[in-house]
């Protein structure tokens, strides 16, 4: 058995503290009244209707379309899409097919401060219709004119797939582009413009009458699949196919009967849920430490670790996970995955003192007590994680992973909107995880370093009879 040296508990223990405490407070830099984020923390979290209120709006199609059920079911995919773009998972939509009327509630961004649901509803990009024109001929205010007003070669329900892609270019240089297929409705125009502008041309995209893109026609394609080039980077590339994508309307919406919504149970409550987290905490702190000393003790570092990185995960603190919207039932996915964290450090701590209780050296008594206590931690966790990834599935978005997985089990209960129960599948699943790696790996690194510091060496310590 591999020793771990006497510094090692204090670089983890200080790493969890330092990882912790970065996850709450993130940096910030101020410019003027300019505020850069550089590591998002707390104040970025998107709050839930039911915590933080939102927008209630009613949209019906422009110019009096009477618009079929399918183009309706292609609005609200739309619409759903946009929400999701924006990592927006707690809301509530719905079409009233007998109306031609769209449904929609969704909560405030994190950094609202005037609360104006109008500005809102801009933000979402909901009244935006997509289109591909012939040319980019503006005029002063920016607004499509003459061949570029008249000539519309595509709209956004020809559009097919959207996303970012790197690779090589036309010159074999590896670059960031938007990978573009459109659908067997569009391919003929876009072949037939494409032709005409091949070698200098231009197909300008539009959302409404906002030019977003404006890339040059090197080629005649005839296949529908194109790519955009251009000066893109990592997060431009992802935006403008973001763009496209969430602007494939099959007609223009406008909005009615738009209001906001009162918190369920508000800010207050909130702030309450937060007090009684912060005492059961300190409560459970202090239990284990005077119940498990040692073993407790690093049970408490693990723990804080634990929800350091729940509260990373909601923030978009690391980049390849997006920040997400938190719930009430969230913050109860959180308070379950501590209690789990809680279960599988009392399960190792009495592993330990058994071992002890059976005559094992101390260093021996803590490795085989992590060893045996793993098997119970992981059937406990696991058994969680499949209904975290069920609820997550049943509940979120019909694109995740997760629905896709389970698309054969639940095709019978139709399309089903990312919601509460999906911040509560995702709370779960990320605490479980954070468990995983604070409760069972970082604990044991620094338990295995602690008993080998001198003043540590007392059994006593770690649950066994006094030295």
């Amino acid at each position: 058995m591999k020793k771990v040296g006497k510094p090692v508990f204090f670089v983890v223990a200080l790493l969890i503290a330092a990882f912790t405490a970065l996850s709450f407070t993130g940096i910030y830099t101020q410019y003027g009244d300019i505020t850069t984020e550089i590591i998002k923390g707390v104040r970025d979290i998107r709050w839930g209707i039911d915590i933080r209120g939102g927008v209630d709006v009613t949209f019906f199609p422009a110019e009096d379309v009477d618009a079929t059920e399918y183009e309706m079911a292609a609005a609200v995919a739309v619409i759903r899409q946009r929400l999701l773009l924006q990592n927006i998972t707690d809301y509530e939509l719905f079409p009233d097919f007998s109306r031609n009327r769209i449904i929609l509630r969704f909560p405030w961004r994190a950094d609202e401060a005037d609360f104006n649901p109008v500005r809102a509803i801009e933000e979402l990009g909901a009244t935006a219709m997509l289109t591909f024109r012939e040319g980019a001929e503006v005029d002063a205010a920016g607004r499509p004119i003459g061949v570029t007003a008249e000539n519309i070669i595509l709209t956004g329900a020809d559009v097919e797939i959207a996303r970012a892609s790197f690779g090589p270019d036309g010159r074999n240089v590896n670059r960031f582009f938007v990978h573009l297929q459109l659908k067997e409705s569009g391919r003929q125009a876009f072949s037939e413009a494409t032709a005409r502008l091949a070698g200098g041309g231009q197909i300008s995209i539009w959302m409404d009458d906002e030019l977003i893109s404006a890339p040059m026609v090197n080629d005649h394609i005839t296949g529908g699949i194109a790519s955009i080039e251009g000066d893109f980077d990592a997060e431009s590339a992802a935006r403008l196919a973001d763009q496209i994508t969430g602007g494939a309307l099959p007609f223009s919406l406008e909005t009615d009967n738009y209001n906001t919504i009162s918190p369920t149970l508000g800010m207050g409550a909130l702030q309450a849920m937060l007090l009684a987290g912060i005492i059961a905490f300190a409560l459970i702190s202090i239990y284990m430490i005077l119940q498990y000393r040692a073993s407790g003790f690093v049970a408490v570092i693990g723990l804080t670790g634990q929800v350091g990185l729940m509260i990373a995960a909601l923030t978009g603190f690391f980049p390849f996970v997006p920040s997400f919207t938190l719930t009430l039932p969230g913050i109860a996915g959180i308070i379950l995955s501590v209690g789990m964290g809680v279960d599988a450090n009392i399960i190792t701590a009495e592993r330990i003192r058994e071992e002890l209780a059976v005559g094992k050296t101390l260093d021996g008594a803590v490795a085989t007590g992590y060893k045996r206590a793993f098997t119970a931690i992981f059937d406990g966790n696991i058994t969680v994680i499949i209904v975290a990834v069920i609820l997550m599935g049943s509940f979120g978005p019909s694109t995740g992973i997760f629905a896709r997985m389970l698309q054969p089990v639940f095709f019978m209960f139709g399309p089903t909107t990312a919601g509460a129960i999906y911040s509560f599948g995702y709370t779960l699943l990320v605490g479980v995880i954070a468990n995983f790696i604070m409760g069972v790996f970082a604990c044991r690194l620094m338990q295995r370093s602690l008993c080998r510091i001198g003043l540590m060496r007392n059994p006593w310590l770690f649950g066994g009879e006094r030295a």
